[in-house]
């Protein structure tokens, strides 16, 4: 009896310490990724205009733990600077490309945000350690669902989802400070740029899935009108839906 006791004991013991080293894991991984972020923000500087981002993007990221967002299998790649599958043909971003999307935004705290593609709920969880609300869509039913899962056992509250197709955006809850889709588009969608506040961001990638893709900046200004200027290449899953 006392064996069994003692073997319990010894197992739970090194379950926590196991789960201690991978905790004390993921911290030096997760520095490592904010190191390469800020190094590929000086390499791509001339493009983007941006030598640093924002000190409160890089403590969002800080403060988000990236491994709860990706497939069990792939956790020791989760603090990678590139994007990881997540099943249904959909991925992860990288975290330089979250960081920057993050960044155009130019958010404030408690503005009001829609995100277009919830895929893991990584992007939208970032923006929520930002002091945003954000809405967020996703078109793939069963990404929906486990992401809304996810949103409750991590105990992020400032995170709404729902399963629909965000070219339409979300009417009933526009307008929108900002706006950011992690899909690209061919074109701009109308929908999203009705939809956005005047004075408001939309950061989009645009592009076929076999063309070049540009990371896209658009403005709205206090009168409406819009002005768009390309940021970076990039590569990006398509916008799926009915159109």
């Amino acid at each position: 009896m006392r064996k069994t006791v003692l073997a319990s004991l010894l197992a739970i013991l090194a379950a926590a310490g196991s789960t201690v080293l991978a905790a004390e894991s993921y911290g030096k991984a997760q520095q490592r990724m904010l190191q390469e972020i800020e190094a590929d923000t000086r390499l791509t500087a001339r493009q983007t205009g941006r030598k640093a981002l924002d000190s409160r993007v890089m403590a969002a990221l800080a403060r988000v733990p990236r491994h709860e967002f990706v497939p069990a299998e792939l956790r020791r790649h989760a603090y990678d600077n590139r994007p990881l599958p997540i099943g249904y043909g959909q991925t992860i971003s990288q975290p330089y490309i979250v960081a920057l999307m993050t960044d155009l935004l130019g958010l404030e705290e408690g503005a009001k945000v829609l995100e277009v593609g919830t895929g893991s709920g990584y992007q939208a969880a970032v923006l929520a350690a930002m002091g945003a609300r954000v809405f967020t869509i996703e078109i793939i039913p069963e990404l929906g669902r486990q992401v809304a899962k996810r949103f409750a056992s991590l105990g992020i509250s400032e995170v709404t989802s729902r399963v629909g197709d965000g070219y339409y955006g979300w009417e009933e809850e526009a307008p929108f400070d900002a706006i950011i889709v992690t899909a690209a588009s061919p074109t701009i969608p109308p929908p999203l740029v009705s939809q956005l506040e005047a004075g408001g961001v939309l950061v989009i990638p645009v592009g076929g899935p076999f063309a070049v893709q540009h990371l896209t900046l658009v403005e709205k200004d206090d009168a409406g009108a819009v002005r768009t200027r390309q940021v970076l290449p990039v590569a990006f899953v398509p916008l799926t839906g009915d159109r």
